[in-house]
């Protein structure tokens, strides 16, 4: 048995703050702002499978008027993520990924993400696709102004 979640998550870029995608830091003037370390892609990921195990969304178990998530690191949260869906008696089929930001160049930092995701998912990195693209300017992340994340995650059922 399969269940399949399809995640968002949007954030805005500023100033003075770390830039974090898929648990590496980046190398950049702004970063991504937020109530936790803002990680866009970590927080679609999970949405996506909160969606998968029909349990609501990111909102709901991290909430961002909550003080013992302020800067938390998005793979604590995640970790917990995947707790759910061993108790579920699922594990990670596979995650594709797609990052909208018109800056930085992400390509170099790809690899790092899937091993760092490949670890907290408990699969092999050949089970993991992410996919940077641009807007071509449109948009608020065409602008500069933010980074959106898409993720779409299969989970399967162990027997």
């Amino acid at each position: 048995m399969f269940k399949v979640g399809v995640g968002f998550d949007a954030h805005r870029l500023a100033k003075g703050r770390p830039l974090i995608i898929g648990g590496v830091k980046i190398p950049y003037n702004l970063g991504l702002s937020g109530h936790s370390d803002a990680d866009v892609l970590i927080h679609a990921i999970i949405d996506g499978i909160l969606g998968a195990l029909a349990m609501g969304d990111i909102g709901t178990h991290f909430p961002d008027d909550d003080p013992a998530y302020k800067d938390i690191d998005s793979m604590v949260m995640l970790e917990k993520v995947m707790g759910w869906v061993k108790r579920e008696g699922y594990v990670v089929n596979n995650l594709d990924n797609t990052i909208v930001a018109e800056r930085p160049k992400l390509a170099p930092h790809i690899p790092g993400m899937k091993k760092r995701l490949s670890n907290v998912l408990e699969t092999l990195p050949n089970q993991i696709n992410i996919k940077a693209t641009t807007t071509e300017g449109m948009g608020f992340c065409g602008r500069g102004e933010g980074i959106s994340a898409i993720p779409i995650i299969s989970l399967e059922k162990q027997v």
